[in-house]
């Protein structure tokens, strides 16, 4: 066998090879044009936002958990669809957290808070933070004409330097600056270098290398963990964004309500329904918070189902789980059950009943001084005596409710509640002592959302109860002196719903 020649086309690296579609000039002649010719840039007006006193406030409190530390906070990089298209960038959740960046900022950046002497950092805190980022390149330069990832003529234009640290309040530097600063003064006996983990490979893999003198531990997992802690307990600017959030998906589902005729007479009505959250997401705010749920007939007794490419039909019930994410990156996470024609059957409504019995027994119990996981008992004690009285268990309700027992948890093996916020499952590294075993204060946020799904299949069950799948989902302020439904003006009550829909679909 002759071997194939080393030509051109055969040498050509396979990283290469995505340009081989792009015929972009190089000309020395084109170069000489394309950099030339362009107006002054208009002066910015470029104000500082509304989160950045907040987030201050937070960095301090992080500050105060990790003296003489440094902390090292990346936003993330962009993630590979296919080739060389990549997904919407969406930083991560602890660095939007710590400076107030939504939406799509801000690609490669890094936040470090780097330890100073006490009491002379910011606001007092024992560091001073700082973001370092890739900020605007010049006209002059390849990347404004060449890069499809951060080029101006690809992308638009990106921040500059002095717009990023007017925007957030925090000192910026130049994203090259970035190693030399992480390695300050660190060492055997020096600072101690701390990064959140599993965010920017790049990133993690400078810090290993810098910090190869120190002792390895379990210090990046605490920071990842405190980062998720300081979440637990909303503040002001945070529940203003949650409200926003919670108002736009209720108008969602007055749209997906008033766009039921024509998913009915789609083939694959559930993507109907699906499109029409999702375009009112992104017209209204920056997202989806997760992917929507639109679940119909037998289909809504699948927990998860995301698939939606299923029809709706008449008499049928649509499981609608959907939150518009706004451009802070706060999301709402709300569902409601939806007779597809807007009139419940009676046994869907007797199932629907038990569950909101169950919502307004969580309710009740998510006050402050009581304990997180009395919430889901509460929504437990109503769902397994309604199963008993329905003659549906083989034991009594109180044996059921015994942990060795469960047999109720058959139709609802979710649990009932979940903190919300910059994450649809916000606060998921905290301790267990400070997430299901904590006691509710003001200012958390969380779902209550009990349900009961019957398969079509459970020969456990009715056939009059099976292939009906029921969730409602509310979002709840924990306030003062009791709680405060922030998902309230999307009606709950069967009977309200029902006028609802019948106003929306001029019935």
């Amino acid at each position: 066998m002759t071997e194939t020649p080393d030509t051109p086309e055969t040498s050509q690296p396979l990283a290469d090879r995505g340009s081989n579609r792009s015929q972009r000039p190089s000309s020395g002649e084109f170069l000489r044009f394309v950099t030339s010719g362009w107006a002054e840039r208009p002066a910015s007006d470029v104000v500082r936002g509304p989160a950045a006193d907040f987030t201050s406030a937070r960095r301090s409190r992080l500050s105060a958990q990790f003296p003489g530390q440094r902390l090292v906070v990346p936003a993330g990089t962009f993630r590979t669809r296919s080739n060389d298209t990549d997904y919407r960038f969406r930083p991560h959740s602890a660095f939007a957290h710590l400076t107030g960046l939504g939406v799509e900022q801000e690609p490669d950046a890094v936040l470090v808070l780097h330890p100073v002497e006490d009491g002379t950092g910011d606001e007092g805190s024992g560091h001073r933070a700082v973001l370092y980022i890739r900020p605007l390149a010049g006209r002059d330069t390849d990347e404004f004409f060449s890069d499809s990832r951060y080029g101006e003529f690809w992308v638009g234009a990106r921040p500059t330097l002095e717009d990023l640290e007017t925007l957030t309040g925090i000192r910026t530097r130049h994203l090259d600056d970035l190693r030399d600063g992480v390695a300050k003064d660190v060492g055997a006996d020096g600072v101690q270098v701390l990064v959140v983990p599993g965010v920017d490979e790049a990133v993690e893999a400078a810090v290993d290398e810098i910090r190869a003198t120190e002792a390895a531990g379990g210090r990046d997992e605490k920071l990842a963990e405190a980062l998720s802690e300081l979440r637990l307990v909303k503040d002001a600017y945070e529940v203003e964004q949650l409200r926003l959030a919670v108002d736009t998906t209720i108008d969602g589902f007055a749209r997906v309500v008033r766009a039921l005729p024509d998913a009915t007479r789609h083939p694959r009505g559930e993507r109907v329904v699906e499109g029409t959250f999702i375009g009112h997401a992104r017209q209204e705010g920056n997202a989806v918070g997760y992917e929507t749920i639109a679940a119909a007939g037998e289909h809504a007794t699948t927990l998860h189902w995301i698939d939606n490419d299923g029809a709706v039909r008449t008499g049928d019930l649509l499981l609608l789980d959907a939150g518009v994410e706004v451009d802070s990156l706060y999301t709402a996470d709300v569902t409601r059950t939806l007779p597809v024609d807007g009139r419940f059957t009676e046994p869907q409504r007797r199932v629907y009943q038990a569950v909101l019995d169950a919502a307004d027994a969580a309710f009740a119990a998510a006050v402050p001084g009581a304990l997180f996981r009395d919430v889901h008992a509460a929504a437990m004690d109503v769902i397994a005596h309604r199963l008993a009285d329905w003659g549906l268990l083989p034991v009594t309700a109180e044996e059921s409710l015994e942990p060795e027992n469960q047999h109720h948890r058959r139709w609802m093996v979710h649990g009932t509640s979940h903190h919300l916020g910059i994450d649809v499952h916000d606060c998921a590294l905290a301790r267990k002592e400070l997430y299901l075993d904590a006691v509710l204060e003001p200012g958390m946020v969380f779902t209550i959302e009990p349900g009961l799904y019957f398969k079509s299949d459970d020969l456990l069950v009715p056939e009059e109860l099976r292939g009906i799948g029921v969730r409602i989902e509310d979002d709840v302020l924990v306030t003062a002196d009791g709680n405060e439904n922030l998902s309230a003006a999307l009606p709950r009550d069967p009977d309200a719903v029902e006028a609802w829909m019948a106003g929306l679909l001029g019935g």
